[in-house]
């Protein structure tokens, strides 16, 4: 075939082929406003406003609660401390042993249900200002602003090159971060061993291998979380922002961006009219995703990693403040409002919904159990064991003779007078204890062995109820009303 030819009957397949791919149009490019690359490390812009008040006044009240409480003193000791080796908890007033470990759960309990209660009114605002987690960020931050300045500043130094000037606000900036992590894990130990003796005894050497190792781990675990790890520890390690949803509705008080209103967004001067201009009140300045210490644009709608603190509305505020608009383009709002179910206004109205009466209910239980329990407790407790060894025996006086012996648990802070008697036949008698009582030292356990007899004729064959009474009072206080405790044991007969 000719070159000719070929090139005729190639001609129409290339055609055919170029008419059954047309070229693809070029798809116009998009630009993408990426305030926090991917990767790198979130440097917030500091929010100024009645919620970073808020928030600020939230961290010095949960940091007092933690830093001063321990060096508080009730009774002669510390006013709350969790003796682990002692096994005993004490709360102000409150003293808890082993045995009352049904209280300890009762106040989880609280803790649990009272989160949850929480939450489905108003969301994570629990992790916006108090959890300790946001609160040592907020910390380290402030640490971050009063040593490198602002966001601008910090992204400035962070991109320029070492020199002297860079590593002493580094040097500087550590030094506090250290300073803090070290006095948050001192006073960590200090909840758990006197803090008074423990922090004298840290500088002299003469504090014990296990509160040290415990202060220095707890302190750089504050490190590590807070200035290290920041927001993935509530982006990626903590389970409440992942479970959170099972609790949320329509009604659950959120952070939310107003769509109608904002949109379309776009930049403009202040002296522009936005009605002639088409766009919302949005003017895509991104300074909600700047002050967002998770680095999140609300504006995409809610999102598990929002932790509710409310940041972005101060900044979206102070930017409606300077162009004249409205505040509230970001706020505190619900889902069913946003969709227009009900007025804001009625948003109050909605707190009498079942699931929020439900958590509330199981929640007003347990406060109910918890106090009860506690108003009602015996400050002594007194088991009754029976001697397994000797059944039954014949005393010097011809009685029937059983052996018990007494544990006699002091739960109470003061010295209490125990004294005993024992009913069940007409004839019986108790000895083994002392007339006039046996003081038991305060939060002491003691045992002590008695002897209950009686006349044969009175004791039949085999098992039968008797009662033991027990009365105590405080050693200091010879003229109070003593109380009573009332335990039912057995008599084994011939």
């Amino acid at each position: 075939m000719s070159p000719e030819n070929q090139a005729e009957n190639t001609t129409p397949s290339t055609e055919k082929t170029a008419k059954a791919t047309p070229p693809k149009p070029s798809k116009p490019k998009s630009s993408v406003i990426q305030i926090h690359p991917e990767g790198e490390r979130i440097h917030p812009k500091k929010a100024e406003g009645r919620f970073a008040r808020l928030r600020i006044a939230a961290v010095l009240a949960t940091q007092f609660v933690f830093y001063v409480i321990p060096w508080f003193n009730w009774s002669n000791r510390q006013a709350v401390l969790f003796d682990i080796p002692d096994r005993h908890f004490f709360i102000f007033g409150l003293s808890l042993g082993m045995g009352d470990l049904i209280y300890l759960a009762l106040l989880l309990m609280i803790c649990a249900f009272g989160l949850f209660w929480w939450t489905t009114i108003a969301g994570r605002l629990w992790c916006g200002y108090s959890c300790p987690q946001t609160v040592y960020t907020e910390i380290m931050l402030w640490i971050d602003n009063l040593v490198e300045g602002d966001r601008n500043k910090r992204l400035k130094l962070e991109k320029s090159p070492w020199n002297f000037t860079k590593i002493r606000i580094k040097v500087t900036k550590y030094l506090l971060i250290f300073l803090v992590c070290a006095w948050t894990g001192i006073t960590f130990a200090g909840w758990f061993i006197p803090i008074r003796q423990f922090v004298p005894d840290l500088f002299t050497g003469a504090a014990g291998g296990g509160a040290m190792f415990a202060a220095a781990f707890y302190g750089f675990m504050t490190f590590f979380f807070a200035h290290i790890m920041r927001e993935k520890v509530c982006l990626h390690m903590c389970p409440y922002a992942r479970f959170q949803s099972a609790m949320f509705d329509k009604d659950t008080l959120i952070i939310s961006y107003d769509t109608e209103r904002g949109e379309p967004r776009g930049a403009r001067k202040k002296t522009a009219n936005k009605e002639d201009s088409g766009l919302g009140d949005c003017i895509n300045c991104t300074m909600c995703v700047q002050v967002c210490p998770v680095g999140i644009d609300i504006r995409d709608g809610l999102q598990y990693q929002c932790i509710g603190c409310a940041a972005c509305i101060d900044a979206c505020d102070e930017i409606m403040d300077k162009m004249g608009y409205p505040r509230g383009l970001i706020r505190y709002t619900t889902e069913g409002a946003m969709e227009h179910e009900y007025p804001e206004s009625d948003i109050k109205k909605r707190l009498k919904r079942p699931r929020v009466a439900g958590y509330g209910a199981v929640l007003f239980v347990v406060i109910i159990a918890f106090l009860t329990g506690i108003s009602t407790r015996k400050m002594v407790e007194v088991d009754i064991l029976k001697d397994r060894g000797v059944m039954v025996r014949e005393n010097s006086q011809g009685w029937l003779e059983n052996a018990y012996n007494l544990r006699i648990i002091n739960k109470s802070e003061h010295e209490q007078s125990v004294t005993a008697t024992v009913k069940g036949f007409d004839d019986i008698a108790l000895t083994g204890l002392p007339e006039n009582g046996i003081k038991i030292a305060p939060r002491e356990t003691v045992t002590i062995p008695v002897q209950v007899s009686t006349i044969p004729e009175y004791a039949e064959k085999g098992s039968q109820p008797i009662e033991f009474t027990f009365t105590y009072r405080e050693t200091d206080a010879a003229d109070a009303e003593p109380t009573v405790l009332n335990e039912k044991a057995t008599f084994i007969g011939e």
